[in-house]
């Protein structure tokens, strides 16, 4: 196994969580302590990028990514930036022969999105995004049962995920909140999660009916300041969706839900079982088997920290959010060393921003919209 040197491109809050989460691969999984090297860190002003590289431990700090992608010892970048410099930096990367690990979503718009999927397939570099939600292991355990056809006919899912990030109206105006760098709001941010596991786990999306609200228009430019500024991306995301498969479902997220700190629940009804998730409860999949008539009901299966590999901690600790995070670099690492196509790619990145643009063509027209294809009546909606 040979020792893999990341790159770190951003160091805001995500980017804190995916440097941990390096470091702490090496303890899960009982590897030499140099399998994992962070090698620099790049961030907008010399002095966040500095203060970054001390905190990390990295020898190289700059404001400038592309130093970074002429080392030769670096073997991936991980892209922690603001949606709207993914496409800049990952096309970049592709050309250098770097491989990518990217934030989600993807881009900030859908054409940006081919373009950073054609540019890794041309380059041949492996690419994964951090979906992070698939790697609780009561969702691996739901998609081993998919697989299997524990479902049958799938009739219909639920998903939803919701915050309370930005109840008050005096919370500042970032980059979040602007179209132009996030492509999206709570539908994008949130949303994007959601959408991911429900494509993970019945496949192609057909169309989707949006409905998206901006419910708080102006904020302050900065903390405590009379002026304001236009928020132009939702708060409010209601997405009806059919699958390719013929399933039909509805996805909801809001960065809205007064009382609600990070609530995402997913749930799939099918003619044999079903399948429920919850992040409050994710050492648990509920499950309820048709076929089993003496006991009926859902149950909670164990599922709680089972990862194959892992050495610490005991696989009875209960999951966490950064752990997911850590087990998503893991196997993009474990593709690298494996020479194997990581999971999930750039492309199901894409699968994912084209339901996000048509919920956003949706939206605006009122329509049904088929994914990657023309509006259709909503009337005869497909």
């Amino acid at each position: 196994m040979r020792s893999l040197g990341i790159a770190l491109l951003g160091y805001g809050g995500i980017g804190r969580v995916h440097a941990l989460g390096y470091r702490a691969i090496p303890f899960h999984y009982g590897l030499p302590a140099d399998a994992v090297r962070l090698v620099g860190v790049a961030t907008r002003h010399p002095q966040t990028a500095e203060r970054a590289a001390a905190e990390i431990g990295c020898p190289v700090w700059t404001t400038d990514y592309r130093q970074l992608l002429a080392r030769d010892d670096v073997d991936a970048i991980d892209c922690c930036l603001p949606n709207d410099q993914h496409e800049e930096v990952v096309v970049a990367a592709a050309a250098a022969g770097k491989h990518i690990y990217c934030e989600k979503p993807l881009a900030a718009g859908v054409d940006a999105a081919r373009r950073m999927v054609a540019a890794v397939q041309e380059a041949g570099v492996l690419t994964q995004m951090t979906f992070n939600y698939r790697f609780f292991p009561a969702l691996l355990q739901a998609k081993q049962l998919v697989d299997q056809g524990f479902l049958g006919r799938v009739f219909s899912f639920y998903g939803r995920y919701y915050r309370s990030s930005y109840t008050d109206p005096q919370k500042p105006l970032t980059w979040r909140l602007r179209k132009d760098a996030s492509g999206g709001g709570a539908l994008f941010d949130l949303g994007s999660h959601v959408l991911d596991l429900v494509y993970w786990l019945l496949g192609d999306f057909a169309a989707v009916n949006a409905t998206l609200e901006t419910l708080v228009k102006e904020r302050p430019l900065a903390p405590g300041s009379a002026e304001m500024g236009q928020v132009d991306v939702d708060d409010l995301a209601l997405l009806q969706l059919r699958m390719a498969g013929g399933s039909l479902g509805t996805v909801e997220s809001t960065r809205f839900a007064t009382g609600a700190v990070n609530d995402l629940l997913l749930e799939v009804y099918g003619e044999r079982g079903s399948l429920r998730f919850s992040l409050g409860d994710p050492a648990w999949l509920e499950v309820y088997d048709a076929g089993d008539t003496t006991l009926r009901g859902f149950r909670k299966v164990e599922t709680v920290q089972r990862y194959a590999g892992q050495k610490a901690p005991d696989w009875t600790a209960m999951p966490g959010f950064v752990r997911t995070h850590t087990e998503c670099q893991y196997q993009f690492l474990r593709a690298i060393w494996d020479d194997q196509a990581a999971s999930p790619s750039l492309a199901d990145g894409l699968a994912v921003q084209e339901v996000m643009d048509a919920a956003c063509r949706s939206a605006a027209t009122g329509k049904w919209v088929a994914i990657d294809a023309p509006d259709v009546n909503p009337e005869t909606s497909p």
